[in-house]
């Protein structure tokens, strides 16, 4: 049984307009980070000596691996806040990576720091390399704030361990995310030894205040935006589950039904992130995508059966109350640049591209789905998505393996047989990570500009 959401006319009246595509602030932003971390480079010069001996060395490594390490910690937190200015203009699946990225510099630094400062020490004291322990237990029982500090750069640790790949990939998804938000504990601890050791901020007041500054503006986005900002949506839409539908074996739909749910300001493409306050699916909270345009009392996820939480959803009943948190991503019709679109689907990426495939406006023949699936039974929302193309004048197209497993040639030289003008096309792309690279070396090789390819990753 599938299910069908009308209403593809309205929003596509609500992105009917002038193509003007949104442009992402990534590389402003990037050039806001340099800048801070040249400002760290200029108050550790400034506040540094002339040095002569190896103890000094060390010791000034020391100071400025870890004013690094205290800038990047703000920037970590920060990119968990889920400001809508990253999260729907840069994309969710880039902050992700960015934040991955500044965990992993964040951490190398730390250890070089408590390596560098506690080999200083020991030198200091007229102890040598073989003596950091011993120095590093002093140090703590003795300084102002350093108990705190050793306690945080062990969280630090634990994070960074359960965040690599073949670790996280064995341990459930709600594991991983929990021990992930020790991380705003992790930055509390370490906060203030920074201050109350640093030699930077001991000298200089401003930068004390600087550092104030950062810490507590990065405080304030996350307490309005991952709290405060969630309760604000759920109190005022009141949402709840309306029904379960089984659309294929393994994938169900989801009706969830509130108040003035397109005041949310959810676009397709978008995804939130769904708590279901059910038994045993209380305290999970994961990212799915909208399947289906936005309508006033109704929204709608499509999910594959993959892990424990999405096999518990065909479990869900009516009634159920919902709390969610976005909307977010990037992937929107504010990418498009082109009157023409190629909208590639994989798997269970179908979901977003299902919602653009309704309400990205066209004329017909100048939009075009193309959706991999392993067989003829995995396409899910297959008979909206053939309403939706007769309705629209839109071409619909589906790769799967043949009987003998066979997979399907989506190649640079098939992709420019099915569509002879696919470099003047946009194309939006969603599924499995190497689906997703293999296509995107496909277009490249066809001719489509790399800034013409929009991906979000669904797997985050």
């Amino acid at each position: 049984m599938t299910t069908t959401l009308a209403g593809g006319r309205a929003a596509r009246r609500q992105t009917m307009r002038r193509i003007r595509p949104r442009r992402s602030p990534a590389t402003l932003l990037l050039l806001a980070v340099w800048a801070g971390a040249a400002g760290v480079l200029w108050l550790w010069w400034a506040n540094t000596p002339s040095i002569s001996d190896n103890n000094g060395k060390i010791l000034n490594a020391g100071r400025i691996t870890g004013l690094l390490a205290g800038y990047l910690m703000a920037l970590v937190v920060l990119q968990m806040a889920r400001v809508p200015a990253l999260e729907r203009r840069v994309g969710s699946d880039r902050v992700a990576r960015w934040h991955a990225m500044s965990g992993r510099y964040t951490l190398c630094l730390t250890v070089a720091h408590v390596f560098l400062i506690m080999w200083g020490y020991a030198l200091q004291a007229g102890k040598g390399l073989g003596d950091i322990v011993q120095q590093t237990m002093d140090s703590i029982n003795q300084l102002p704030d350093m108990g705190k500090a050793a306690i945080g750069t062990g969280l630090l640790f634990l994070i960074g361990l359960l965040s690599i790949g073949p670790v996280r990939r064995r341990i459930p998804y709600d594991t991983w995310y929990h021990v992930h938000l020790l991380t705003y504990a992790a930055v509390f601890l370490t906060f203030w030894h920074q201050l109350t050791t640093g030699n930077e901020f001991a000298v200089e007041p401003a930068a004390k205040t600087v550092w104030y500054g950062l810490y507590g503006s990065v405080t304030a986005l996350v307490i309005w935006y991952r709290i405060l900002t969630p309760i604000r949506l759920n109190l005022r839409h009141r949402m709840y589950v309306a029904a379960v539908i089984e659309e294929t074996p393994g994938i169900v739909s989801v009706l969830i039904g509130g108040r003035k749910l397109h005041r949310m300001g959810a676009e397709a493409g978008q995804f939130f992130r769904w708590r279901f306050l059910a038994p045993g699916m209380r305290f999970s909270s994961h990212p799915y995508s909208l399947s289906a345009a936005p309508r006033p009392d109704m929204l709608r996820i499509t999910v594959k059966a993959i892990g424990d939480h999405s096999e518990r959803l065909r479990e869900l009943t009516a009634g159920t109350k919902v709390w969610a948190e976005g909307p977010y991503g990037a992937l929107t019709a504010a990418r498009r640049s082109r009157g023409k679109v190629l909208l590639v689907a994989g798997g269970v990426g179908i979901t977003p591209m299902r919602a653009l495939f309704e309400t990205l406006p066209g004329a017909s023949g100048d939009i075009t789905l193309l959706y991999r699936a392993n067989s003829t039974q995995d396409l899910a929302l297959w008979d909206e998505l053939a309403t939706i193309a007769d309705e629209r004048g839109a071409r619909l197209m589906y790769a799967v393996n043949s009987p003998d497993g066979e997979r399907p040639d989506i190649s640079a030289e098939r992709l420019r047989q099915k569509l002879p003008d696919i470099d003047n096309h946009d194309v939006f792309m969603c599924g499995p990570p190497g689906f997703a690279q293999s296509v995107y070396e496909a277009l490249r090789g066809a001719g489509v500009p790399a800034r013409r390819i929009h991906h979000e990753s669904f797997e985050m």
